[in-house]
């Protein structure tokens, strides 16, 4: 897949606007006298917004405290019930800033305890998030686009073009929706509950998290907070189709768990499949991968691969997988191909599934086949996607819609 610059606009585009393909998102501008939204500002910028609205500097910092306990800990969205902060600060915070979660458009809840809600924010615009009830874990799997740019030929996100990029507040505000429909807060004077029902986040949800960058790595600094959402990197897992310049970055600026949608071992394939393929191979893949600062035998890699009947499933694709990742600490997820409406494969045998993963298993590598879930409500791996059906728009459209 080819990625054209974005045309050139009259007006000056936003500082650091993302570009991907021929779209420039650029965030949304608040309208005069908006209130700010608290979800999803890191610790830095809360206190640098509190400061900007009034708050004296040598305050800044143990506001920052408060308030991030009562939001990210207590699960407050009042600050009237803020009681360790005087009540003119307490309306001054209501005057000037809100706290603001997507709102449920819908939820459905499969026969295997799957839950997958559809949910709307700013905009109108609609994404997906799944959470997965296991035995001693609760995993949620969060988007990070609205749409997505990929058209991975196997995933029903990709038949739905890229409207915009989720803001961190956004990203954040999928896991604060989820605890409240799951009641996950504690409850003041309770005693403490040690069991977390969300207990594993997985990025793997609509859209490529690495080209939303910035905004995936300032959610992920508020989620890891271990005093407020407190989920530790190694619980947190971002998932690339293979965006090669951005995955040194996910190391050294987010630090979480690294998987990669590879599905194919071969370009021809992979081309077809995963058509950023088109933009960095599998070798240039793999080399990033080869060189990613956090690998070891504690932080392995993990290779997401979708069994798609008659296309990658031989045993000569297992043992070229094989050859193709040698060296690089690793463990296979093979994933039977979740059918949805028109889609242009089918799911592999599980005799076939079966012996794929036994040559894997044999060489050395640990290859657990992924237990379909959420089916029968369209919450399975590859099977997201929204009702927003919004036409591709070039820059100067967006631009235009953000006041620019």
């Amino acid at each position: 897949m080819t990625t054209h610059a974005a045309p050139t606009l009259e007006t000056p585009p936003a500082p650091a606007a993302p570009i991907v393909q021929d779209v420039r998102t650029i965030p949304r501008k608040l309208d005069a006298g908006a209130r700010t939204n608290i979800v999803g500002l890191t610790r830095e910028q809360l206190r640098d917004a509190l400061i900007a609205a009034g708050t004296p500097e040598r305050q800044a910092r143990m506001r920052v405290g408060q308030i991030w306990q009562w939001v990210y800990h207590w699960g407050l969205r009042d600050f009237a019930q803020m009681t360790n902060l005087a009540k003119d600060y307490r309306a001054f915070l209501a005057d000037r800033f809100e706290i603001a979660l997507p709102e449920v458009v819908t939820r459905q809840v499969s026969d295997d305890g799957t839950r997958k809600y559809l949910l709307r924010i700013a905009g109108g615009h609609e994404v997906e998030t799944v959470y997965i009830p296991e035995e001693g874990r609760g995993t949620l799997c969060v988007s990070s686009q609205v749409g997505c740019t990929l058209t991975c030929t196997f995933c029903h996100t990709g038949t739905q073009k890229l409207v915009r990029n989720l803001t961190a507040g956004e990203i954040v505000g999928q896991l604060m929706v989820v605890r409240d429909d799951l009641g996950e807060w504690p409850e003041p004077g309770a005693p403490k509950d040690e069991t977390r029902l969300v207990s594993n986040l997985v990025l793997m949800g609509m859209g490529e998290p690495l080209y939303n960058f910035d905004n995936v790595r300032d959610a992920m600094k508020v989620v890891m907070d271990n005093e407020g959402l407190s989920l530790s990197r190694r619980r947190i897992t971002l998932s690339t189709s293979g965006v090669v310049p951005e995955i040194a970055r996910t190391a050294e600026e987010i630090g979480c768990q690294l998987a990669v949608s590879f599905h194919a071992t071969t370009n021809e394939v992979r081309d077809r499949l995963v058509p950023i393929n088109k933009r960095w191979n599998i070798d240039e893949l793999l080399g990033a991968l080869r060189e990613y600062p956090r690998l070891s035998n504690s932080e392995r890699i993990t290779f997401e691969y979708v069994m798609l009947d008659g296309v990658n499933d031989t045993d000569e694709d297992a043992r070229r997988l094989i050859r193709l990742i040698r060296g690089i600490p690793a463990k296979i997820n093979l994933i039977p191909f979740n059918e949805w409406p028109g889609a242009p494969y089918k799911r592999s045998s599980w005799e076939r599934i079966e012996a794929f993963a036994d040559i894997i298993y044999k060489a050395g590598y640990a290859s657990p086949i992924r237990t379909p879930r959420g089916e029968d409500i369209m919450a399975a791996c590859g099977q997201l996607k929204s009702a927003t059906e919004r036409g591709r728009k070039s820059a100067a459209q967006v631009a235009a819609e953000a006041g620019i």
